[in-house]
C-alpha cells in the first residue's frame, strides 16, 4: 500500500452537478484525497465516475459547491478508449499531444514510458493500427510521460491480457505518487489500493471507505443490513403508535390528547428512518435467441491471419464452427484476434466460408459498430426481427437497465458501461445465427457479468469469443480452442 501524507490534494466541498433536470450526478458531495493515496472510484454504470474525473481535470465545473485541487499538482488521465482524433495520429504525434509540446528528447521519453508499459511500438505507426490491448498500453504511457502527481486511470485493465495486467499491477504498486482508478477488477484493486470512494447512483453521494477492496464491500453490506434492521424496528414502532392512537382517539376525553401525541411520535419515528443506499441493480436474466432455420456448419476458415512485429501473415489452419459450438479465440495482445473477428464480420477473412443467410451478431469492444448519432430506441428497433409493440420494446430494454430516459438518449452520449448493455440488448433483439464477441466484459459492472455469462453459456447458435477474463470464460461452455499464439509458434 502507498505511504500518504496529511496534505489534501483534492477536495470536493458540497459539490453538486447535473446534466439537466433528470440527469443528476452529484448532490452536495464531500470527500477528499491526500497526497500519496491510491484509491478506487466505484459505482454503477452511468453513475458518473468518469464525470468526476473530468471535474478533477477542470473540464467540468460544479453547479453548486466547490472542488479544490492543489494548484501545484500535475494531473494526467488514461481514459478508457482512444478518441477518433488520437487514432489517426502516429505514435510520436500522440505523445507530443499528451505533453502539449515536442521536446528535443521526445523519442527518448517515449522509449522510456513504452518500456514501462512493456510495449514495442514503432513511432511512425498510426495508433489505429494497434490492437485494443496495445492501445490501452499507449493510453497509460501517454499519461505516464507527464510524470503526474495524480494519475487518473479509467478501467485500465480493459483489453489487457494477463501479462499486461500483471505489468500494470506491479507498476502501480511501486508508483510513488497518487492514483485514482475506476475499475471493477477486485484482484487488481486489492494489489495496490488503500480504499474506495463509492458513488451511489441513487443518492448521488460519495461514500468513503479505507481498507482492502473486499473488506470495503463487506463493510458496505453490513452497514446496509444494520440500517435495514433499524428501519424495520422504527417502522414497526411507528405502526404500533398509529394503531394505539386510533384506539385512544375513539375513547374521547383526555385520551384524544394522548392519541395526538402518539401520532406525533409515529411521525418522528418515520422521519428517523435512514435513507439506506439501495443495492446496485443487476440486469435481468436473458437469452439470445438463435436464428431459425440454420444448422450444421455455420462458418469455416481455411486459414487464419497472424500479426507478428506488425506484419500480417495468413497461415493455413482450418477452423470449423457448427451450430451449438462455442469457440474461444486466444492469444497475446497484438497477435491479431480482433483483426480476425472483424474480417469475419466484414466477410473479408481469407479462406472464409459462411453458410448462406446466416445473421452475424457482433459485440465490438469499442462499440464502433453502433451508430453513435442515433437514439438507443432507434438502434434497438433496427435490431428487432419482428415489429414489437412499443410497450414490449421498452419492457425488454428495461431488463438491461435501459430506462425511458436512456431510450431517448443518443448512443454517443452514454457511458461506456451503458453502451455495453445496449450492445447486449441489441444482440438479444437481433437473434443471430453466429455470435462474435470481442472482450464483452469490458466496461461492464461486475454484478452483471455472471448473468451475461449464463446467457452466453445457454446460446444455441455458433459462437466465437475473445476474452482475457478467465473468471468469465470459466462460466461459459467452451467446445473448441483456437490459440493464435500457439499457431504462430508452430507454423511461423
Amino acid at each position: 500500500m502507498s505511504t500518504t501524507s496529511n496534505e489534501v490534494i483534492v477536495r470536493f466541498d458540497n459539490a453538486t452537478f447535473d446534466f439537466g433536470p433528470n440527469k443528476h450526478i452529484l448532490d452536495e458531495v464531500d470527500f477528499s484525497m491526500r497526497r500519496g493515496m491510491k484509491m478506487t472510484l466505484m459505482g454503477q454504470n452511468g453513475a458518473g465516475k468518469s464525470t468526476i474525473f473530468k471535474m478533477i481535470m477542470g473540464e467540468l465545473s460544479t453547479k453548486y459547491g466547490k472542488i479544490h485541487v492543489d494548484k501545484t499538482l500535475t494531473i494526467a488521465i488514461a481514459r478508457q478508449v482512444m478518441t477518433p482524433e488520437d487514432k489517426v495520429m502516429t505514435v510520436r504525434d500522440f505523445f507530443a499531444t499528451q505533453l502539449g509540446e515536442r521536446p528535443y528528447n521526445l523519442d527518448g521519453l517515449i522509449g522510456q514510458v513504452l518500456a514501462t508499459v512493456h510495449l514495442v511500438a514503432p513511432l511512425d505507426r498510426v495508433v489505429s493500427s494497434f490492437s485494443g490491448g496495445q492501445q490501452a498500453r499507449l493510453l497509460l504511457a501517454g499519461a505516464l510521460i507527464r510524470e503526474p502527481d495524480l494519475l487518473l486511470l479509467d478501467e485500465p485493465t480493459n483489453n489487457l491480457d494477463q501479462a499486461g495486467i500483471e505489468h500494470l499491477t506491479e507498476f502501480l504498486t511501486e508508483y510513488p505518487k497518487s492514483v485514482l482508478v475506476i475499475s471493477h477488477d477486485a484482484d487488481f484493486l486489492n494489489a495496490f489500493t488503500d480504499g474506495v470512494y463509492y458513488l451511489d447512483v441513487h443518492t448521488h453521494k460519495v461514500e468513503q471507505y479505507l481498507g482492502n477492496y473486499h473488506t470495503v464491500v463487506e463493510e458496505i453490506s453490513k452497514r446496509i443490513e444494520r440500517e435495514n434492521m433499524k428501519n424495520a424496528r422504527l417502522m414497526k414502532e411507528a405502526q404500533a403508535n398509529k394503531e394505539q392512537a386510533e384506539v385512544f382517539a375513539h375513547k374521547g376525553g383526555k385520551l384524544r390528547l394522548v392519541a395526538k401525541k402518539m401520532r406525533e411520535k409515529a411521525e418522528e419515528l418515520e422521519e428517523s428512518v435512514v435513507d439506506v443506499r439501495r443495492e446496485d441493480r443487476t440486469i435481468r436474466a436473458f437469452d439470445i435467441p438463435v436464428q431459425e432455420g440454420i444448422g450444421g456448419e455455420i462458418l469455416r476458415l481455411d486459414s487464419v491471419a497472424i500479426i507478428r512485429n506488425y506484419e500480417r501473415t495468413d497461415v493455413p489452419y482450418e477452423v470449423s464452427v457448427r451450430r451449438g459450438r462455442h469457440v474461444l479465440l486466444e492469444g497475446p495482445n497484438g497477435i491479431g484476434k480482433s483483426t480476425l473477428l472483424e474480417s469475419i464480420v466484414n466477410g473479408t477473412a481469407a479462406g472464409m466460408h459462411l453458410a448462406p443467410g446466416v445473421k452475424v451478431g457482433y459485440y465490438r469492444q469499442d462499440f464502433s459498430n453502433l451508430d453513435f448519432d442515433k437514439s438507443v430506441r432507434d438502434v434497438l428497433i433496427e435490431a428487432c426481427q419482428d415489429q414489437l409493440p412499443e410497450q414490449d420494446l421498452r419492457s425488454r430494454a428495461a431488463w438491461f437497465l435501459i430506462t425511458g430516459e436512456i431510450m431517448k438518449t443518443q448512443v454517443g452520449h452514454l457511458s461506456e458501461g451503458q453502451k455495453a448493455l445496449v450492445s447486449f440488448a441489441r444482440l438479444m433483439f437481433m437473434e443471430p445465427g453466429l455470435l462474435i464477441l470481442d472482450e464483452p466484459t469490458n466496461h461492464v459492472n461486475f454484478r452483471h457479468i455472471p448473468i451475461i455469462a449464463e446467457a452466453l453459456d445457454r446460446y444455441e447458435g455458433a459462437m466465437i469469443l475473445v476474452s482475457h477474463v478467465q473468471e468469465f470464460v470459466w462460466q461459459i461452455r467452451i467446445d473448441d480452442y483456437v490459440d493464435l499464439g500457439d499457431i504462430a509458434e508452430k507454423r511461423l
